[in-house]
């Protein structure tokens, strides 16, 4: 899409409100409303908004927070509402985008001509999809930390990044520590969680059970398990922080330590559709809905409904190409490597969406950066991050141990994919983009 990069697709964040981002445009000055991932407003009195890029109004939001230069890197302007999502370069005008939104949301979504009617975009002052893990390590200032912690725990809550329950326990018990202070014995946080639990769990973690089944358990009288987790979780804070009073930005930096461990963390999510493996022979299996997830990490298709991973690969696992709606329906295929009972394959994933054109840029680019950042994180894997007084040390780099049916791990089992084994065999579009070292 000409003039937007990033993301557009699956509703996070925007959901919660659907708002406009200029509340009134005189001759020369207009007040703009930059919203943040907690909802926060932040307010910016603006001239000749019509001409203003996002990145002087990048640069405003900035000076009005009082963040650091490394905010320029860590962050970018979004335009975001419930139907689509888009980061912005520095050199756009929100406002022109904004007057052309009707025409993306037709472009890039299957939304029905009301709601495109209805829909308005507002300016969101987020996470760059493009700022890499390592960099946001070796960050120390606490308004920064605040932001991606405010960013990451709205997408634990709302379940946009599906988690474990003992990591939605650990995130939870991280959140309690922040809005609660330290856990101290002999006070009924027990009921206090219980009051607020959505505030530190999921949404499908807060369900309590009802009826006979409930009864027997004594789900009456005892906390649920998620409650009990949770209230474990928080007693150990402190053992694993360290200092009794330690300072919140020791708790920012733990729990995006712990989305780090999540391999779609800091992904822009897409829209689209997989097809069902059939479930007999008569009868096809149909389609699910799925969040394409993309970051410089990898790609990810997670299941919307179910909420866990399909399929992951790194980018050096996996080919790719997109089909044009003038072509055919628009789509993503991925190639991948596999097996067929035992028969070593190239498979071949068709995701249907009106994004896909996004998809595929946003993959290319991604690779780029990643080729041109190499040296760079060479060099800096040698003389190691700098880390200030106090901080957490930043995780082992060994590979990760994923618990044995995890909502991380791929099923590729619930994946319908074309399987082939002569090169030319199964070709829907070529040549494939290959991305192998």
């Amino acid at each position: 899409m000409d003039g937007t990069e990033g993301n557009a697709g699956q509703p996070g964040p925007a959901e919660r409100s659907h708002r406009s981002s200029v509340s009134s445009v005189g001759a020369r000055a207009a007040d703009v409303l930059v919203y943040l991932a907690d909802d926060t407003v932040v307010p910016l009195a603006v001239e000749n908004l019509p001409s203003l890029s996002a990145h002087e109004l990048h640069r405003a939001v900035r000076e009005v927070l009082q963040l650091p230069d490394i905010a320029l890197e860590a962050f970018a302007l979004w335009l975001v509402s419930p139907l689509l999502e888009v980061q912005l370069k520095p050199k756009h005008q929100p406002y022109k985008l904004g007057r052309q939104w009707p025409e993306l949301l037709l472009r890039f979504t299957d939304a029905p001509d009301d709601d495109v009617a209805m829909d308005e975009p507002a300016l969101q002052f987020r996470r760059n999809v493009f700022f890499p893990r390592r960099r946001e390590l070796q960050i120390h200032d606490e308004d920064v930390l605040r932001l991606l912690y405010e960013e990451a725990k709205g997408n634990v809550l709302a379940a946009r990044y599906p988690c474990d329950l003992e990591d939605c326990e650990a995130l939870g018990a991280l959140v309690c520590r922040v809005q609660l202070g330290p856990y101290q014995p002999g006070l009924p946080a027990a009921c206090t969680l219980r009051e607020k639990l959505d505030s530190f769990l999921p949404a499908h973690l807060c369900k309590r059970g009802h009826g006979l089944f409930a009864a027997l358990r004594g789900r009456g009288t005892k906390a649920g398990t998620g409650e009990q987790g949770l209230l474990n979780a928080y007693r150990r804070v402190q053992e694993v922080v360290g200092e009794h009073e330690a300072s919140l930005s020791t708790h920012y930096r733990a729990y995006l330590l712990k989305c780090h461990e999540l391999p779609f963390y800091g992904c822009a999510f897409f829209h689209g559709e997989v097809d069902k493996p059939a479930q007999s022979f008569l009868h096809r299996g149909g389609r699910k809905p799925v969040a394409v997830a993309i970051s410089l990490e990898g790609v990810h298709v997670i299941d919307s409904r179910e909420k866990h991973v399909l399929l992951g690969l790194h980018f050096q696992e996996l080919s790719w190409d997109h089909t044009s709606p003038e072509e055919e329906e628009s789509a993503l295929w991925l190639e991948f490597d596999g097996d067929n009972e035992g028969t070593p394959v190239n498979k071949l994933l068709k995701i249907y969406s009106k994004q896909a054109e996004l998809m595929s840029s946003l993959i290319e680019y991604c690779i780029e950066l990643n080729h041109t950042a190499e040296p760079a994180a060479t060099q800096e894997s040698v003389s190691g991050p700098t880390a200030a007084p106090g901080s957490l040390p930043p995780p082992a780099q060994r590979p990760q141990l994923r618990r044995q049916g995890s909502v991380v791990c791929s099923r590729i089992q619930h994946l319908s994919t074309i399987d082939y084994v002569e090169e030319g065999q199964v070709s829907p579009t070529q040549p494939w983009e290959r991305c192998r070292d």
